[in-house]
């Protein structure tokens, strides 16, 4: 049963018989449905639930997902305590923050991470072109695709970690095939290749540039999660002359985040000799650090390495490999702590076409929860200090002197 926009407590416990209209909870309906006292019910978009004068229909859930209470449920209909303890429940929700701490925690939380381009090619040839094709009114053997393109309409077209985007991309292809087959533009069957792709989607919309972002001093590639999944995120320095503000930050960053590039500058000042940087040009010099993209809101201390490697960068005239993504929160001593969401930043990275990434050495046991055929084409760097992202991250003196 679906749980958005619910706001009434009435939903879940059922009305008093005093009112006209009165029905039984969901709930009680959901066991006269399925006709027995131990089914599945699944409580869909949990996370959505709302409250107003009516009651709040998440502190009706408490009893019902507590196994110490739910033996003895009471519907207000039926005014008869009711046993749900045999109740398998099954809640989904696409965002755990908005679920109240309290309902969390009577809840096993089970998290799904994004699909790699391999899975979401498998999950496209088995199921979504079939189902699409066929909404269209076109025969299995009147359109073929070759997996290389789905692979390009995934990694140039959509950037989610599901594939509800791909179902709608695919389907206006094939709208566009069945348009120019009925209107004899076109003479069954058809072969969809990358001109094709390219005539009914229109041109890329998404690239993969950690190469060309990289390629001068002052930025950084860093991994983030985002609403859709991982995503990788640029972080770009400069300095001015001046001492106007000392640290401009700007692309809607929250405290935490602001925070850490506070940090990262501290360091980087505080280490200018090891660096190889004229402690002068603190002095003299602003900097402003820039977060693209300006329009949408970021928080979070995992960029600190990120940042503390773009102002490395920028001081020392060293670029940053354009191999390399990195993640993991920093301290003043140059300690590098631990960060969530390892997984989807890994998936992120390897779709961007990245093939080294930093990460906390916290953070090594989490690498078993990323799928084995992409921890196979990366090469991971577990590490404790900022020491190590440099030198990791940064391009060696010589090679950059010579160039």
């Amino acid at each position: 049963m679906s749980l958005g926009g619910v706001r009434d407590e009435a939903e879940i416990r059922g009305h008093r018989r005093t009112y006209i209209g009165a029905l039984p909870g969901r709930l009680v309906r959901a066991l006269r449905d399925a006709g027995t006292m131990n089914p599945v019910i699944l409580l869909d978009e949990v996370d959505k639930v709302g409250a107003d004068w009516r009651g709040d229909p998440s502190a009706a859930l408490l009893e019902v997902l507590d196994p110490a209470q739910n033996h003895s449920f009471r519907d207000h209909y039926l005014d008869v305590e009711l046993d749900l303890s045999e109740v398998v429940f099954i809640a989904t929700a696409n965002m755990a923050e908005t679920i109240p701490g309290p309902l969390l925690d009577r809840m096993d939380v089970i998290g799904f991470d994004g699909y790699t381009v391999d899975e979401k090619v498998a999950i496209a040839r088995a199921y979504l072109w079939p189902r699409q094709r066929e909404r269209n009114g076109l025969l299995e053997e009147e359109v073929t695709v070759e997996d290389r393109v789905l692979e390009t309409v995934v990694t140039e077209y959509t950037r989610e970690a599901g594939v509800r985007q791909l179902e709608r991309e695919l389907g206006k292809i094939l709208r566009k095939t069945a348009t120019q087959i009925a209107s004899e533009q076109g003479q069954a069957p058809v072969t969809v290749d990358l001109e094709r792709v390219r005539a009914a989607l229109g041109h890329q919309r998404f690239y993969q540039e950690a190469a060309e972002r990289t390629a001068v001093p002052g930025v950084a590639t860093g991994l983030a999660v985002t609403g859709t999944g991982g995503d990788v995120l640029f972080v770009e320095a400069t300095s001015m002359q001046g001492r106007e503000d000392g640290l401009m930050l700007t692309g809607q960053l929250g405290d935490v985040m602001k925070e850490s590039a506070r940090i990262a500058l501290s360091y980087v000042r505080g280490h200018a000799a090891e660096l190889g940087i004229d402690e002068s040009e603190f002095a003299s010099r602003s900097f402003h650090v820039h977060v693209p993209a300006g329009a949408i809101p970021k928080d979070g201390p995992s960029a600190g390495v990120t940042m503390t490697t773009a102002l490395a960068s920028l001081l020392s005239g060293r670029p940053v490999k354009h191999t390399v993504g990195m993640t993991g929160e920093v301290t003043l001593q140059g300690r590098v702590l631990p960060i969530g969401g390892l997984k989807q930043k890994v998936l992120a990275a390897h779709a961007a076409g990245l093939t080294h990434v930093i990460l906390p050495e916290r953070n090594r046991a989490d690498l078993d929860d990323v799928p084995a055929d992409v921890r196979e084409q990366l090469t991971f760097h577990p590490v404790m200090s900022l020491d190590e992202v440099l030198e990791l991250a940064l391009e060696p003196v010589r090679e950059h002197a010579l160039s």
